[in-house]
């Protein structure tokens, strides 16, 4: 569904309210803070993809602030990746600040405190979507929160021409359709980031991350193989399996935690695609489950649903 909030017709007494409002329902809650609130304007327009969402906001200069009492209560985590296509855009979180303008993109984790803000009127875009969905993409998606990544070449510029092109072909798309429009985009946004050389040489080690990235592509790439283990991962990315363990060590999880939710999460996108006929039992084979039994029951504590349960609420 698409839907469109302005201040357009609002009495000025009530568009800090008026716009309080629209930026919790379209993303989360937030202190704003106007800088001229009697003149304030802003437009915001949202498609819904499924279990993802593209924005775009236009309005006048702004100061937002996501602040600890606003996830306090409990609610899934999500990530907000904004591309600015007017003015700069002041981000900080996590003691890193991102100036970001016109031809760049970042990241925003909705669980952290955060500051965002622009001095002019400003014309964006924002893709919210759940950690789950990007975390069974990329391993602790949340290293990569306050980077600021180039938005023009390769695997970026792909990702960008993808949010600018979805709202002209929205009205012509079915549901399922646009429910896996989401997930391609959130393809394609892994994509961009894996391919980014500053991931590769962000951190303290260059060498050990760059093994990382290509044990999560690797991993990535065999996730249907139901006997993918440590032995294989290690020998198709050329290093030992006492390495390889080593390296994940410093991620604080292992690597069959890790394939076991990149799995679960592969599954219960399957599962809630309308336009995925398959049988429940067919989905956990080809997603590297040989024992439904088993799957079923990773997949209800991973979830706190059954597969069946998953299907119908699609």
């Amino acid at each position: 569904m698409k839907t469109t909030i302005t201040t357009a017709g609002v009495d000025q007494s009530a568009r800090s309210r008026h716009w309080h409002d629209a930026i919790a329902r379209a993303y989360f809650p937030l202190d704003l803070s106007f800088p001229r609130p009697a003149t304030f304007n802003g437009t915001l327009t949202t498609w819904d993809l499924g279990g993802v969402s593209l924005s775009r906001l236009t309005s006048d200069a702004l100061f937002y602030r996501r602040l600890p009492k606003h996830f306090r209560e409990p609610g899934p985590e999500e990530f907000l990746v904004t591309l600015p296509a007017k003015s700069e855009l002041r981000f900080s979180q996590g003691g890193r600040e991102v100036r970001a303008n016109p031809g760049a993109f970042f990241i925003e984790r909705s669980h952290e405190p955060y500051e965002f803000s622009h001095a002019e009127f400003a014309d964006l875009w924002v893709m919210k979507l759940p950690k789950d969905l990007l975390g069974g993409r990329i391993r602790a998606p949340d290293r990569f929160c306050s980077l600021q990544f180039d938005a023009t070449n390769g695997a970026n510029g792909l990702f960008v021409d993808m949010v600018h092109l979805i709202p002209q072909r929205y009205d012509a798309m079915t549901v399922e359709a646009r429910a896996t429009v989401g997930r391609q985009l959130a393809d394609l946004l892994a994509l961009a980031i894996q391919s980014d050389e500053r991931v590769l040489t962000s951190g303290a080690s260059t060498v050990r991350t760059a093994h990382l990235a290509r044990i999560e592509a690797f991993v990535r790439r065999h996730i249907d193989d139901p006997e993918l283990g440590p032995d294989q991962v290690a020998a198709g990315c050329g290093i030992s399996v006492r390495y390889l363990h080593e390296l994940l060590r410093d991620t604080n999880t292992t690597l069959g935690q890790w394939i076991r939710d990149t799995r679960l999460q592969a599954a219960h996108e399957d599962l809630s695609n309308p336009a995925d006929r398959r049988a429940i039992g067919e989905i956990a084979y080809a997603r590297g489950f040989p024992d439904q039994a088993q799957f079923s029951r990773a997949f209800r504590a991973r979830f706190g649903i059954t597969p069946k349960e998953a299907r119908a609420s699609a």
